[in-house]
């Protein structure tokens, strides 16, 4: 009978700072599995449906500010989980400003996920403060993995999300790193300690993974040439992270969206807002990523769109700013566990003809080659015979209009097979490596589930944690 593992908040820091790059890729490919297998709604006789249930928020008005607490259960086929989990105030995007309190700087969200067997016998129970910021940066790290050029990575917010993300950047890119920036509204206690848990990083793990002579950079909103600054600073980044909490944009849209602004691709990954208040990228941003961009006699180099954004969840078209300020729809947004899986199949193909700038000028008016009318065309031959997902699929991705056309399962048909299914993976797979591609997160339950029972199999291993062997 398996015994109970309790994890304290330093059992958990204890494995996730100590994890190695092949620790963190069995990790990995235990979310990839599970996001897969929630997109996909495999049913068979050996693996069950993964059931999410929807999470519950309650919002506290105390004299002290506004807190939210989430229940987040989920279920898998390696078992139960229920995380709840309470944002402090200032936490939760309240103030006019969008930016944390200053009681609030050094405040994480607090709280704690049971895990449990199928048969609802606890097996697990483990403090959910560095938990939460790192399952969310390992499911965006399956994205990370894929860019085949990482040199800056600059990243809005200070805290544990922020953190974990560079962390994991620089785990799987080290050697390519030259630059991180970090801008923030202040110079804070929270950002201080941000450079000084990377600083603190043992200097063997830092050659061993490439990074020891990477330059760290931190940029405040009071700085004299902070609009110039960070104009660089984002168009030189190959990744961007936005980790805040924010109720207005980061930035100014034509920083992107302007001709200079989209001759390079970036990978962009917006965490921080998760309530239809908040906000972090511009919705032009959004807008333009959704666009089917045509060629024409406008000549322009820019970098390869992918006609949608990709999501954890397609709940984040009703419970996040950016998305529903930008007006997206089911059609515009892929789940993340539908594609993730090409990362096995294509990973190691190059050919780098495929993506390379497109001369194109730009239209949504135009019915010949729009995501509409893909849409209507892979409508009309749409099998129904063949299951529905629970989100969306991608069949067409085509090279005029330069956008990689995604056909959604309950709109178009699936994947074709053969000849076909293996072009088109091959291309989304060099969209993912080569293009601009954003990712918005909320957050599953399933994430937690997934990796807590991965903390449980490592802390038994390692023998960190207290186990009650009759519990």
């Amino acid at each position: 009978m398996a015994p109970l593992t309790v994890l304290s908040d330093s059992d958990v820091k204890s494995i996730l700072h100590s994890l190695t790059k092949g620790e963190v890729e069995v990790l990995q490919q235990a979310l990839r599995k599970a996001l897969n297998d929630y997109s996909t709604a495999k049913q068979n006789q050996d693996e069950c449906a993964i059931n999410q249930p929807e999470r519950t928020v309650i919002e506290s008005d105390k004299a002290t500010g506004r807190t939210t607490t989430l229940f987040m259960p989920s279920t898998s086929s390696s078992g139960l989980g229920m995380k709840v989990v309470t944002l402090p105030a200032g936490l939760s995007g309240d103030r006019p400003t969008g930016e944390p309190s200053a009681d609030a700087s050094n405040a994480t969200p607090q709280g704690a996920l049971t895990v449990m067997a199928n048969n609802g016998k606890p097996v697990g129970f483990i403090n959910a403060e560095e938990l939460t910021a790192f399952r969310t940066a390992l499911a965006s790290s399956l994205l990370m993995a894929r860019r085949s050029k990482v040199k800056t990575v600059t990243v809005f917010g200070a805290g544990k999300q922020a953190y974990w993300h560079v962390r994991l950047a620089l785990l799987l890119h080290g050697p390519t790193i030259r630059h991180v920036y970090l801008i923030n509204h202040r110079f804070s206690e929270r950002a201080r300690n941000f450079f000084r848990n990377l600083l603190n990083v043992d200097p063997e793990i830092k050659k061993r993974e490439g990074w020891w002579e990477a330059k760290f950079q931190i940029l405040a909103e009071n700085y004299s040439e902070y609009h110039r600054l960070v104009k660089q600073q984002i168009r030189d980044a190959d990744i961007i992270f936005c980790m805040t909490p924010s109720t207005k944009p980061l930035f100014d849209h034509e920083i992107l969206t302007k001709p200079n602004g989209r001759l390079k691709a970036r990978l962009i990954i917006a965490v921080g807002s998760y309530k239809k208040d908040m906000i972090e990228l511009p919705p032009e941003i959004i807008q333009q990523a959704v666009k089917v961009h045509h060629h024409g006699p406008y000549i322009r180099k820019r970098a390869e769109e992918g006609g949608v954004v990709l999501v954890d969840t397609i709940k984040c078209l009703e419970e996040t700013g950016e998305l529903t300020r930008a007006g997206l729809e089911p059609r515009h947004v892929v789940e993340i566990g539908e594609i993730i899986m090409l990362d096995e199949t294509f990973a190691n193909e190059e050919d780098d003809s495929a993506i390379d700038d497109d001369d194109s000028h730009d239209s949504l008016d135009s019915p010949r080659g729009s995501l509409a009318q893909a849409l209507k065309d892979g409508s009309e031959s749409h099998d129904p015979s063949r299951p529905a997902s629970r989100s969306g699929s991608f069949s067409t991705l085509s090279r005029r209009p330069s956008s990689l056309v995604f056909h959604r399962r309950t709109h178009g048909p699936e994947i074709a097979s053969g000849k076909k299914q293996s072009k088109d993976g091959e291309q989304m797979s060099k969209w993912l490596s080569k293009g601009n591609v954003i990712y918005k997160s909320v957050g599953l339950g399933l994430m937690d589930l997934c990796v807590g029972i991965e903390l449980v199999r490592l802390a038994r291993e390692k023998g960190i944690g207290t186990s009650f062997e009759d519990f």
